[in-house]
C-alpha cells in the first residue's frame, strides 16, 4: 500500500486526521495453520483481499474455498508478489524454509511489510529458542533482505482475532519502517486490535522474551493477565507528575 503518512513510536497512533479511514489491502498469508486462518478470516471480514499458501496446496485451497471470495490460495511466490503487507504464520523453525522457496534472498519481499508473529519458545517452559541476544524476527530480517520486517501478532491465542466486537485488545509491535507499522497497525485494527509501537526492530527479542514468560505461565497453570501489574497510562500519569515538580 503506498501511503505518504508516516508514525513515530512516540506520538499516538494513528494521527487524528487518518483516524477511521480504510484502505482495502492486498494481503499476503504465507501458513495455513490457525492463525493463518484467523487472521484471514477476520482481515477478509473487514474487507481486506487476501491469498494464502503453505507447504499442500490443497489444504491452501480448501482454506480459502471455507474462508469465502476475498480469500484466494496460490503457490508461494506468488503469495508474496504485489502485495501490500506479508504474514509469515509458520513455525518458527520452518521459517527458512519457506523463505528460501518465496526467493526472500534474492529480494522478493523487499519494501514489503513482512509480519513476523512467530514465537521461538520452547512452548513447555516457554525458554527462548533462538541464540544470546538474538531475536527471531532480526534473523528473519537477515532472510529477506529489504523487508520491512514488523513483529506483531504474536501474544494472543488465535481465536482471538475472530471474535469480532469484544474489548479491544493491545497489540504489541515494534519495526524500523514508519510506513510498515503504520500499515500493520491498520490490520490490527481491522481484527479488534490497539496498536501499540514499542519502538524499532531491536526491541523484538524483548517481545518475544514476554511470549515466552506469557506460555512458561499458561504451561504452570497460571493467567499470565493477574501476573501483570495494572499501570495507569503516561497520559493520567501526568497530573500526578505535575504536582511532584
Amino acid at each position: 500500500m503506498r501511503t505518504d503518512r508516516c508514525v513515530s513510536p512516540s506520538l499516538p497512533w494513528p494521527p487524528d486526521d487518518q483516524r477511521g479511514r480504510e484502505t482495502t489491502m492486498r494481503i499476503g498469508i504465507l501458513g495455513t495453520g490457525t492463525l493463518a486462518a484467523a487472521l484471514a478470516e477476520g482481515w477478509a471480514r473487514a474487507g481486506h483481499e487476501i491469498v494464502l499458501g503453505g507447504r499442500s496446496p490443497a489444504k491452501a485451497r480448501g482454506l480459502a474455498d471455507r474462508l469465502g471470495p476475498d480469500v484466494s490460495a496460490a503457490e508461494p511466490r506468488e503469495v508474496v508478489t504485489g502485495r501490500d503487507a506479508v504474514l509469515l504464520a509458520v513455525a518458527w523453525d520452518g521459517v527458512e524454509d519457506v523463505l528460501r522457496a518465496v526467493g526472500a534472498a534474492d529480494g522478493s519481499l523487499a519494501d514489503t511489510p513482512l509480519i513476523d508473529p512467530t514465537n521461538p519458545v520452547d512452548h513447555g517452559v516457554g525458554a527462548l529458542l533462538t541464540g544470546p541476544g538474538e531475536s527471531m524476527a532480526e534473523r528473519i530480517a537477515g532472510l529477506a533482505p529489504g523487508a520491512h520486517v514488523v513483529k506483531a501478532f504474536h501474544l494472543f491465542p488465535s481465536d482471538q482475532w475472530t471474535r469480532p466486537g469484544e474489548t479491544a485488545v493491545t497489540v504489541a509491535m515494534c519495526g524500523d519502517d514508519p510506513a510498515a507499522l503504520e500499515v500493520v497497525g491498520e490490520l490490527a485494527r481491522a481484527v479488534g486490535g490497539a496498536p501499540a509501537v514499542l519502538g524499532s526492530l531491536d526491541r523484538a527479542r524483548q517481545l518475544e522474551e514476554v511470549a515466552g514468560f506469557v506460555i512458561g505461565l499458561v504451561f504452570a497453570g497460571h493467567d499470565p493477565g493477574a501476573a501483570v501489574p495494572h499501570m495507569p497510562s503516561a497520559a493520567a500519569q501526568e497530573p500526578r507528575r505535575q504536582d511532584d515538580r
